[in-house]
Formats: structure tokens, C-alpha cells, sequence
């Protein structure tokens, strides 16, 4: 019979890396500005560093309210199914790909769903793409975690999914740069790569909803989402409905607080439905998303 696990057994075998990280990653950050600044190409805006360093900051507050919650949910779904894997180095990679797997889909849903976005915006709303974009993270974003589930479902342990997890982060975190070029083919094929996730910071209309992949690149093409960095078309970084402003608060909840005023505007449950559930371009009437994309493809 398959043993049963408590939560402050996980909690104390769970260390939150992210917490541990995190002063290195503001010194990487800080040290891409030193380095951007020497060769002439500072990529980073005075404002919006500290913006998204805000947001960071308190997003990692929340994270450490919200990790007991998330771990309640994992274990009890992981005790209540009757089988289990087996924790060893072949095991957790697969729970590393299972996860990016997973990871893929709520990241693309998340472009494709008005409410999704609303807790992934955030994320996109900078007009800069550097290492601090990474730090900023919607503070609602923690209602995606019914996508990671199914990891529990199949039997990996909580403590492997959690550390799978970080990791799976940190790694996001690094392709946040324009500071490292292309990297090796055989890599570029497998891994997401900073060229890649230049390209889904973009709001090109060649680039748009491309390169969902959050390790692996394989999902965006095998799915065919997937779209190479063109030499001849420079990246133009942040979302079609631009904020003008660096209020974190607004950045942070914009999409929450249009979504709240159509649903009050509205009477039928048909039309909250869509509000809530059709794709950020089709909530805007429709035609915004067509209009945003024929100028892009002008420029």
C-alpha cells in the first residue's frame, strides 16, 4: 500500500529556491544594465526596471503565503490516487517534462482566454525585454496552478514536482536577455532559447501568440506555434493595448478591471461567458486584434 504523506513532511523537504535565488538574480539583472551600459546597448528603462522589480518583490511575498495552499491541494490529490512513482534521477527528469508539457498549454491558454490573460498580462505589458522582465509576474497568476495538477494525478512525488517546478522558473528566467545571442542548433531545436522568447515578447504580427514553450521548444513545434527570430524584422516589445503608465497596481490589473466593467455592462450569461472565456482580441468588439495586426504588418 502506498504511504500516505503529510504536509510538514513536504514543507520541510521543499526548500523555496526562488526566495533563496532571488538577490542573485536582481545582481544578474543589475549586472546586464553594467554590461549593456559599457558596450552602448543599455536595454533597460529607469522606471520600468524598478516597476517590474516591484512587482517581483511583491509577487514573491505572495508566493510564500500561497506555497502551504499549493501544497495542500498537490498532496491530498497525490494521496488520494493509488499508485506512485518512484523518486530517482530518470523519474524526475520525465516529471520535468510532463511538467513543461503542462507548462506549454496553460502558457498558451493563458494568450487565448480573456481571463487567462488577465492573470498573464502582466508579464507582457513592459516595452523592454531584459533579465527584470522575468521578475514580473501577475499577483493572480497562482489560479493556473489547476494546470499542473495532472503531475500529482500520476503519481509524482509533491516534493519532485515542487523542486521540478523552480527549476522549470529559474530557467525561464534566463532567457529573459538579449545579452546572449543564438546558441547552437542541436540546442535552439530542443531548448527554448533567449532568441526565441525575444520572439514571444514581440508584438509584431509576424510574432504574435508564437514560442509558448517554457524549456522545451519542441511543444510550439509540434504544435505549431513555433516561430524563428527574422534577422530583417526587429522585435517591438509589450502588448497591442499598450498602458501608458507605470502605476504597478494598473499594470498589474488593467484586464482584471476591463473585464469587470463589460461584465457589468452586459445582461446575458452568453455574454459574460464570452467576456470571461473568447480571446483577448475577440472581447475587444472583434475587430481590434485584426486592426492592431494590419498595422503592425505595415510598419
Amino acid at each position: 500500500m502506498k504511504t500516505q504523506i503529510e504536509l510538514d513532511e513536504v514543507l520541510q523537504n521543499s526548500p523555496n529556491l526562488l526566495l533563496y535565488v532571488a538577490p542573485i538574480l536582481i545582481g544578474l539583472a543589475l549586472f546586464e544594465v553594467i554590461l549593456g551600459i559599457r558596450h552602448n546597448k543599455n536595454r533597460y528603462e529607469g522606471k520600468d526596471f524598478l516597476t517590474s522589480l516591484f512587482i517581483g518583490l511583491v509577487h514573491l511575498v505572495e508566493g510564500i503565503f500561497t506555497k502551504t495552499a499549493f501544497f495542500i491541494l498537490i498532496i491530498w490529490l497525490y494521496n488520494i490516487v493509488p499508485w506512485s512513482i518512484p523518486v530517482n534521477l530518470a523519474t524526475s527528469i520525465l516529471c520535468f517534462i510532463v511538467l513543461d508539457f503542462l507548462r506549454y498549454w496553460s502558457h498558451r491558454l493563458s494568450h487565448e482566454i480573456n481571463f487567462l490573460w488577465a492573470t498573464h498580462v502582466t508579464h507582457h505589458n513592459s516595452t523592454q525585454f531584459n533579465l527584470s522582465t522575468a521578475f514580473r509576474q501577475s499577483w493572480t497568476q497562482g489560479i493556473k496552478i489547476v494546470f499542473y495538477l495532472p503531475v500529482s494525478l500520476l503519481g509524482f512525488h509533491p516534493v519532485i514536482f515542487y523542486i521540478v517546478h523552480q527549476l522549470a522558473l529559474l530557467y525561464s528566467f534566463s532567457v529573459h536577455t538579449q545579452t546572449i545571442k543564438k546558441l547552437p542548433k542541436w540546442y535552439s531545436y530542443i531548448f527554448v532559447t533567449p532568441s526565441h522568447h525575444k520572439v514571444h515578447h514581440a508584438r509584431n504580427y509576424k510574432y504574435l501568440d508564437k514560442n509558448y514553450g517554457s524549456a522545451l521548444i519542441i511543444w510550439d513545434r509540434i504544435f505549431n506555434t513555433f516561430q524563428e527570430l527574422d534577422e530583417n524584422e526587429k522585435p517591438e516589445f509589450g502588448i497591442l493595448d499598450q498602458p501608458k503608465t507605470f502605476n504597478p497596481i494598473y499594470l498589474v490589473f488593467h484586464v482584471w478591471i476591463d473585464i469587470f466593467k463589460k461584465m457589468a455592462s452586459v445582461r446575458s450569461f452568453g455574454e459574460r461567458w464570452d467576456i470571461l472565456f473568447k480571446s483577448p482580441g475577440e472581447v475587444k468588439n472583434g475587430t481590434y486584434l485584426r486592426q492592431a495586426k494590419s498595422e503592425f504588418s505595415k510598419n
